[in-house]
C-alpha cells in the first residue's frame, strides 16, 4: 500500500503491502503566507468522523476524531447493493483510521487495528511506525474516487479505487513544519483491497496493493 509520498527519499518499506510516505502537494502563492503552515495544522483541534453508516450490525465501530487539518472526500456513491455499500462505508473509516494512528504517532492503535488483519494489518503497522520514528504526520485534503467494489462470495469482496494526494503533505511535529512537493503523476494512486467480512459484520482489510502514479487514475 502506498499511502503518502516520500516522508522521507531514503525511506523503503518491502513486502508486497509496503507503504511509501505521505503526499505530493502543490506550491501555491495563493495560501498562507507562511508556506510552512497549513491553518489549523498547530491548533490541536479535531473534527469528529461519525462511526461507519454500514453499522446495521452488531459491531461497535471505534469513533474516529482527526484534526480540523485534514479533510476527506469521498466520491464514491452509494450502488444501492448492501453489502457493498458496507464495504465501502468500512473502507472510508479504515483509510481514516490510519491516519488517526499517525496523528496519536501510535502503531498500535486500537482504531486501525479494528480495520485492518492479516498481512495488511502488519504492511500498515510499520508504515505508521515510519511516521513515529520521523515525528511526523499527515496533514492536508485527499480524495477518493473511481470506485470498483464486488463481492467475491459469502463473506469475502474487494475494492479498487484511486487516491488524489495533490493537496495532501507531510509534517513535522517539532516546528509544525510541512513538506509541499510539487503535484506530480505520481500524486495519483491506484489501490487493490481483499476485504474479509468478520464475525461483528464488519470489513476488514486483509490485503492491499497499490501502484503510485496509475494512468488510471490521472486527472
Amino acid at each position: 500500500m502506498t499511502r503518502r509520498p516520500t516522508l522521507l527519499a531514503a525511506l523503503t518499506l518491502t513486502a508486497a503491502a509496503a507503504l511509501t510516505l505521505s503526499a505530493c502537494g502543490s506550491d501555491d502563492s495563493s495560501k498562507s503566507k507562511d508556506n510552512d503552515k497549513i491553518a489549523g495544522a498547530d491548533t490541536g483541534d479535531k473534527a469528529s468522523v461519525s462511526p461507519s453508516p454500514s453499522a446495521a450490525d452488531s459491531a461497535d465501530r471505534p469513533k474516529i476524531d482527526l484534526p480540523s487539518d485534514l479533510s476527506y472526500t469521498f466520491d464514491w456513491p452509494k450502488t444501492g447493493d448492501k453489502e457493498k455499500d458496507a464495504i465501502l462505508a468500512d473502507s472510508e473509516q479504515s483509510i481514516k483510521a490510519v491516519d488517526l494512528a499517525i496523528v496519536n504517532q501510535n502503531a498500535l492503535d486500537k482504531p486501525y487495528l479494528y480495520y485492518y488483519e492479516g498481512e495488511a494489518a502488519a504492511g500498515t503497522q510499520k508504515f505508521i511506525q515510519a511516521y513515529v520514528k520521523a515525528k511526523a504526520r499527515v496533514t492536508g485534503a485527499y480524495r477518493f474516487y473511481d470506485p470498483v467494489v464486488n463481492v467475491k462470495g459469502e463473506g469475502t469482496g474487494s475494492l479498487v479505487y484511486c487516491e488524489d494526494q495533490s493537496k495532501a503533505y507531510d509534517m513535522y511535529l517539532k516546528n509544525k513544519k510541512v513538506n509541499r512537493t510539487p503535484t506530480s503523476k505520481n500524486s495519483y494512486v491506484l489501490y487493490n483491497t481483499l476485504l474479509q467480512k468478520n464475525d461483528k459484520g464488519v470489513w476488514v482489510v486483509e490485503k492491499i496493493l497499490s501502484q503510485r502514479g496509475s494512468d488510471r487514475c490521472q486527472p
